[in-house]
């Protein structure tokens, strides 16, 4: 068989096994985490983390079938990682939104379903906390407006917790 042939075969098999894991991986951690009564949001945080790191080991996977050399593969990386450093150092409010994130996640007693206040002299926020992202964290309010936040904020002002939501499982 011609070796661009066998290459079209490796990347498929590859892809194919990329997207049953990326079904498998989705349904083992949710039912995994439901027994250790994790929240939704912390639940979905992991799952897309375990998609982030699958689609990484797919694409060194595909640059592997199809060649690439390592010393091509690093000046690729070094660049994209000279252009984010360059993106965060620029806009650092991106990288302490992250930050913010994971404190958030791990840390904070602010969960989705809560209702929250954000003590601000000029323009105070309250609504219900519909998700936390890696950036943003989004509350509806009594409108059905959906209000987004940057996630640094919430370590910026006071947060008043009004309702905490009861029913969602808590790993506290």
């Amino acid at each position: 068989m011609e070796t661009y042939k066998i290459q079209i075969i490796e990347t498929v098999v590859v892809l194919v096994g990329y997207i049953a894991t990326h079904f498998l991986t989705k349904i083992v951690i949710n039912n995994t985490l439901k027994k250790t009564h994790l929240q939704r949001g912390r639940r979905k945080t992991i799952v897309k983390a375990m998609h982030l790191f699958s689609f990484i080991t797919v694409a060194i996977l595909l640059s592997a079938v199809w060649g690439l050399k390592q010393g091509e593969i690093a000046i690729f990386v070094g660049t994209i990682l000279t252009a984010l450093g360059i993106v965060f150092f620029a806009h650092w409010s991106l990288l302490s939104n992250v930050t913010s994130s994971l404190l958030l996640f791990f840390n904070h007693p602010i969960k989705i379903g809560d209702t929250i206040k954000i003590l601000d002299r000029d323009f105070p926020f309250e609504g219900e906390v519909s998700d936390l992202t890696y950036f943003f964290i989004h509350l509806k309010t009594e409108n059905e407006e959906i209000i987004t936040i940057p996630n640094s904020i919430l370590f910026q002002k006071s947060v008043l917790v009004i309702e905490k939501n009861r029913n969602l499982l808590s790993s506290e």
